[in-house]
């Protein structure tokens, strides 16, 4: 009976459109503990508090639930056509991470996974007693160790999941069953000797293979990270505006993906290549308007247009264009903004006359800011 359930959930999942599927128990090896532990002992975590503060559940499936019994790790093909890294070549326009030029990728899953656990739970209402429960990224799940665990890929030396049949590109959702149903074989380790991942990260976030320094990661800086950017690392981002691909991009197992068959995860239009002038003049209602329904929403106008000042500042040293998008948020009322617009402004303009203009702004950002300047003077 174990088996015929695990078969008819499996066929139900590629049926609604999952790409892939596989069943792991509900606990983690020790390794997996070990690493997290590591990772956030070194503080490679950065802002990121609430991985720590979620440690225990995060480590153990039956910590978050103790109900659990069986993951079923689903994964959503989202590859697009076009090669990532071509993105960062133009100093006028941003690059935007695959993962977000689409639909909020949170909903899309959501949507699914629910559609699946209500079909599981109308199926055999007397098998689970205790119930099931749907987990996407938001929630404290490890789920690249569970997706190798289910067969689904497993963490390559970027630390990322790579599948011999999707490459890097894996929407991952879980659904937590008080079913106990046998297991699929995990995936081995196909990486070998290659290291096109860890070579290509502009930011040199990688220590070591198979371990990552958020603090240094552009995805991280870009996204989860709301203070001001180290100035060292700002020339890095080149005009990476959400999120970095590179690592993901250069994987030779991505010769196996075909783009996505998800209409909701194509890349909109204006999410590709979009001109930087016209993003660093988005107020908050424009901002939302613009990105409503994405993933870039989440982090907010200011977060946002402090990435975009950063490419302007790294685009063409005297762009007329460029300088002018910087100098209007000098006077933007967020300090995040101002700052960043300062940092832009100098390197654009090389001129020394933006600490004359800054330096009476009592806010401690801008304070900092002055202070770095007038050190790299």
């Amino acid at each position: 009976m174990s088996s015929e359930i695990r078969e008819a959930i499996r066929a139900e999942a590629l049926a609604i459109g999952f790409d892939a599927v596989g069943f792991a128990p509900a606990h983690l090896a020790d390794a997996a503990r070990a690493d997290l532990g590591e990772f956030l002992a070194r503080g490679y975590h950065g802002d990121m508090g609430w991985l720590a503060d979620t440690a225990a559940r995060r480590g153990d499936p039956q910590a978050l639930w103790p109900e659990a019994r069986t993951v079923v790790v689903l994964g959503l093909n989202y590859a697009a056509d076009d090669d990532p890294p071509d993105a960062g070549a133009s100093h006028a326009s941003g690059a935007i991470s695959v993962y977000a030029r689409g639909r909020d990728y949170h909903d899309v899953l959501k949507r699914r996974l629910k559609a699946l656990a209500r079909w599981i739970a109308a199926r055999w209402p007397g098998e689970m007693p205790g119930g099931l429960k749907v987990f996407v990224d938001t929630a404290a799940v490890m789920e690249k160790p569970l997706a190798q665990a289910a067969g689904i890929g497993w963490q390559g030396k970027h630390t990322n999941l790579v599948s011999r049949q999707f490459g890097s590109w894996l929407f991952l959702g879980e659904i937590y069953l008080s079913l106990e149903l046998a297991p699929d074989a995990p995936e081995s380790d196909h990486c070998g000797a290659c290291r096109r991942c860890l070579d290509s990260c502009p930011t040199d976030a990688f220590p070591a293979p198979y371990q990552l320094d958020a603090r240094r990661c552009v995805s991280y800086l870009t996204i989860e990270h709301k203070g001001a950017i180290p100035r060292e690392l700002r020339p890095l981002i080149g005009n990476r505006i959400f999120g970095c691909d590179d690592c993901l991009a250069v994987c030779p197992w991505n010769k196996f993906a075909s783009r996505t068959g998800e209409p909701e995860l194509l890349p909109r239009r204006t999410l590709t290549a979009p001109r930087l002038v016209e993003l660093a003049g988005l107020d908050d209602a424009a901002f939302r308007a613009r990105f409503a329904g994405t993933a870039i929403k989440r982090i907010g106008r200011e977060r946002f247009v402090r990435n975009v000042l950063i490419a302007v500042g790294n685009g063409a040293a005297g762009d007329p264009a460029l300088i002018a998008a910087a100098e209007a948020r000098l006077e933007d009322a967020s300090p995040l903004v101002r700052a960043t617009a300062a940092w832009a402004y100098a390197r654009l303009a090389a001129s020394a006359d933006i600490w004359h203009r800054i330096r009476h702004d009592p806010d401690p950002l801008m304070q900092a800011e002055c202070a770095e300047m007038l050190e790299a003077t």
